[in-house]
């Protein structure tokens, strides 16, 4: 079957050949363990059980993951040893499955998702570049998106990620995961149950970027969608050609996006403090759990 799965249209057989993702039709995965270092209530006390995928349909020059990501380090698994490890991280007392960068998978993990039943809630953590057609094959299966929009300015898009129409894409995705996610629920825990948190990086000398994402999801998603603003960029894959993004932000350039997202109304908002931008918090894709 030819692979139009997301806005990059390869078109290609993936039982063949590789699309621009830089994988097969093949379960590639480069980690699955407990992580702590999500939103809280995805994290909570016993950790999130998240499962990375190898390849990736953005590539973004500055990507934390990027041995994965680009590099597509990982490791081949059955459909079944996929699911035999979502029944290990369950035992392990994990919050949630939280399978990370999953798009090139999609249709797959539908299948995957629509046999195996989860008795956790299953989230669908993604840089936001994805197509509405593919989601809605997801309706139902997904119990709570936590997407990245990273970008709104199609000129910063195409530089850092080289795809121009991230936000003609993104938007729409953002707008289908509300429509099927549409409240936020919590367990007696507060460990969330169904819902959506919109992830936004904020990158060096980007500030206003980010200002006009916060606009544009009150406007379209709502001032009671949760958002959380990410302090954590550190420079890291390939950003020896982009000026702007080799260093860190600064402590004004973030309270600058935190005061206009209170400004804005936001109520729900998730905040990093400094220490995050630090490339101790990149796992170690050494194949742990797989």
């Amino acid at each position: 079957m030819k692979c139009n799965i997301c806005p990059r249209f390869c078109n290609v057989d993936r039982s063949r050949e590789k699309g621009f993702c830089g994988v097969s039709e093949e379960l590639t995965l480069a980690r699955a363990a407990k992580h702590f270092w999500e939103e809280p209530p995805i994290s909570g006390e016993n950790g999130s059980g998240t499962v990375f995928f190898s390849g990736c349909n953005l590539g973004c020059a500055f990507c934390q993951n990027y041995d994965i990501s680009h590099n597509c380090k990982g490791k081949v698994v059955s459909d079944e040893r996929l699911t035999e490890i979502f029944d290990t991280l369950i035992k392990q007392g994990a919050h949630n499955i939280n399978l990370v960068n999953p798009t090139h998978y999609a249709l797959k993990l539908k299948g995957i998702l629509e046999k195996y039943k989860s008795t956790v809630p299953v989230v669908y953590n993604s840089g936001g570049y994805e197509n509405v057609s593919t989601l809605k094959f997801l309706e139902g299966l997904i119990d709570i998106y936590l997407p990245d929009l990273k970008y709104i300015r199609s000129d910063r898009s195409q530089k850092y990620s080289g795809a121009e129409d991230y936000f003609d894409y993104a938007s729409k995705a953002l707008t289908e995961m509300k429509r099927q996610c549409p409240d936020n629920i919590y367990d007696e825990k507060g460990i969330m149950q169904k819902g959506l948190i919109v992830r936004h990086l904020i990158l060096p000398k980007n500030t206003n970027q980010s200002i006009d994402i916060l606009s544009w999801i009150k406007n379209n998603l709502g001032e009671d969608t949760t958002v959380s603003l990410m302090s954590q960029y550190t420079p890291y894959g390939k950003v020896g050609d982009i000026p702007e993004l080799q260093r860190r932000i600064t402590g004004r350039e973030y309270e600058k996006v935190i005061t206009a997202a209170e400004n804005m109304g936001f109520r729900n908002l998730f905040l990093q403090d400094n220490t995050s931008a630090s490339e101790n918090f990149i796992p170690e894709f050494d194949f742990t759990g797989v």
